[in-house]
C-alpha cells in the first residue's frame, strides 16, 4: 500500500451543509433562521441565561449566607472487597492502591469502607476506616493503621 492509495472509508466523509445557496438546496433564502427577529440577524442572538429582558433566574434567586462545603475534606473511597487483589501479608498503602488502580487520585486521604468481605490477611494504612471496615480487616487476621 502506498500513501496515494489511501482513501477514506465510504460514507465517513460528508459534504458540509451549505446554507443560503438557493431554493433547490432545501436551505435557501432565510437559511434555517426563520423570518426576521433577533436570531435572524447577523451577529444576533442572546447570551446564555438571558430571558428576554425578564429578570433572569440567576439574579432572582437569593444569594445569602455562608456555606461550609468549600472546606469539606474529600476522601478517595475503597471498599474492603477491593482489597482482595493483594497477596497475604501485604502492607496496603496509598502508593500501592494507586499502582493497582483502585484509586485514581488521593485527594485528602483514603477512606476504607466496609462493603463486601475480605479473605486476605493484610495490614491496611489509610486516613479513615469505617467501623465495619476495621472489624472485617481485623476478623480476617489483618491490622488497621490510621495514617
Amino acid at each position: 500500500m502506498k500513501l496515494y492509495e489511501l482513501v477514506p472509508v465510504p460514507g465517513s466523509k460528508k459534504a458540509p451543509n451549505r446554507k443560503g445557496r438557493g431554493p433547490g438546496s432545501g436551505n435557501g433564502k432565510t437559511a434555517g433562521r426563520g423570518h426576521k427577529g433577533q436570531n435572524a440577524r447577523a451577529g444576533g442572538g442572546v447570551r446564555p441565561g438571558f430571558e428576554g429582558g425578564q429578570m433572569p433566574l440567576y439574579r432572582r434567586v437569593p444569594k445569602r449566607g455562608f456555606n461550609n462545603k468549600i472546606f469539606a475534606k474529600v476522601f478517595a473511597e475503597v471498599n474492603v472487597s477491593d482489597l482482595n487483589v493483594f497477596d497475604d501479608g501485604t502492607t496496603v498503602n496509598e502508593a500501592l492502591l494507586k499502582e493497582k488502580g483502585l484509586v485514581k487520585k488521593v485527594y485528602d486521604g483514603i477512606a476504607i469502607l466496609g462493603n463486601g468481605e475480605l479473605a486476605k490477611k493484610l495490614t491496611v494504612q489509610a486516613t479513615r476506616f469505617t467501623k465495619t471496615a476495621s472489624e472485617k480487616i481485623e476478623a480476617a487476621g489483618g491490622k488497621v493503621e490510621v495514617v
